[in-house]
């Protein structure tokens, strides 16, 4: 993945890196179903397998710690950060984490779950917090966000399509996501994806730019994204008559992305 754009979605995936934290935790992990939320869309609803997922509360964590590079000990991401005694259970299987923080957890919903209820338990050196239902989806696709109302996307050269550097029409670009469920082959859970892994699902795929449907064949690619798990791309070429920061949106089956995000664009003059 291009450094740019690894940076950019390292501070949503990762956390804010490793730091000591000298917050008080007191007490047992706090939180609710409504604070447990998509990582990229950060909105509570249905969560998708394999996908990556924040939890929101109080007395998460001792200390704030991002994953590492020696934690992805056989190119795998850990179920618990070095020194930090915090686990996420989901229907009590473990989770691969991201990131711990007295108040924020990231973490790798497990890719085999069925589509239903689920039970999060979150526990800090032993001690449980409360049993939090969530709502599994065979999909549940958010692009990952630069701000409040744009996508993290990036040009062919693995620069950042932002608004000073924006895409232009017919342009192939890459958008970076989660939530769009099982591959083909199917991940070996927590494994770093190390090649394309194409979604299952690629007939229930469809992106939307300004309200349209863009052509299936401009769509080069969607599935996993090489060096993460979790972390999808999509690779598409933009549609060649669309005006300035058209809304994107992307579905899968009968889950779609949230409204109101565009990607920068400059349309011809």
């Amino acid at each position: 993945m291009p450094a740019t754009v690894l940076l950019l979605l390292a501070a949503f995936v990762f956390g804010p890196g490793a730091w000591a934290d000298t917050s008080s935790n007191s007490g047992e992990p706090f939180y609710s179903s409504a604070s447990i939320v998509n990582a990229a869309a950060n909105a509570a609803g249905p969560i998708a397998p394999n996908s990556i997922a924040t939890i929101y509360g109080a007395n998460l964590a001792y200390a704030t710690v991002g994953v590492k590079q020696q934690d992805l000990q056989s190119g795998s991401l850990p179920y618990v950060l070095a020194n930090t005694g915090v686990r996420v259970w989901v229907n009590n299987v473990a989770a691969g984490i991201y990131f711990v923080s007295p108040s924020q957890v990231n973490f790798l919903v497990p890719s085999a779950l069925a589509p239903g209820p689920a039970q999060v338990v979150v526990t800090v050196n032993g001690r449980a917090g409360p049993a939090a239902t969530i709502t599994i989806a065979p999909a549940a696709p958010a692009f990952f966000q630069a701000d409040a109302q744009t996508v993290v996307a990036a040009h062919a050269d693995g620069s950042p399509v932002t608004h000073d550097s924006p895409g232009h029409p017919g342009e192939i670009i890459v958008l970076y996501a989660t939530g769009l469920g099982q591959t083909a082959p199917p991940v070996v859970y927590c494994e770093l994806a190390t090649k394309a892994t194409p979604i299952l699902n690629q007939g229930g795929l469809q992106v939307t730019v300004a309200g349209a449907a863009v052509d299936p064949n401009t769509i080069y690619y969607a599935g996993l994204a090489p060096g993460f798990a979790g972390l999808y791309q999509i690779n598409m070429q933009l549609p060649t008559s669309i005006g300035g920061d058209p809304e994107i949106r992307i579905g899968v089956g009968s889950q779609i992305s949230p409204p109101s995000l565009i990607v920068p664009v400059q349309p011809q003059q």
